[in-house]
């Protein structure tokens, strides 16, 4: 049986990530506070932070500025190469374009 979904505010999906159920249990769960952000010196995800408690939208598919610098950070991500990044980035994109 697949996993089921767990839908993010980034479009990402917490089901597909190798470290949920282990060391994270998702972005819904952890309110923005996934477990790679003791990994890279932050508090919270900037994105959840924004999405979430500044502009109250339940995804970034709803927000006028989708696709803002914020996720940037993908391509800090350690052993991602930039052709990979482009290709989460626009599955995040188009996850978001679909909900709304």
């Amino acid at each position: 049986m697949a996993k089921k979904k767990i839908q993010t505010v980034c479009g990402y999906s917490c089901s597909d990530c190798d470290h949920h159920g282990k060391e994270c249990r998702g972005c819904p769960e952890t309110k923005g506070i996934p477990f790679w952000t003791a990994f890279i010196g932050i508090d919270h995800c900037a994105i959840y932070d924004c999405c979430n408690n500044d502009r109250k939208f339940p995804h970034c598919g709803k927000c006028p500025d989708l696709m803002c610098n914020r996720f940037d950070r993908i391509r800090d991500t350690p052993g991602i190469t930039e052709a990979e990044a482009n290709a989460t980035l626009a599955a995040m994109e188009n996850e978001l374009r679909s909900r709304k």
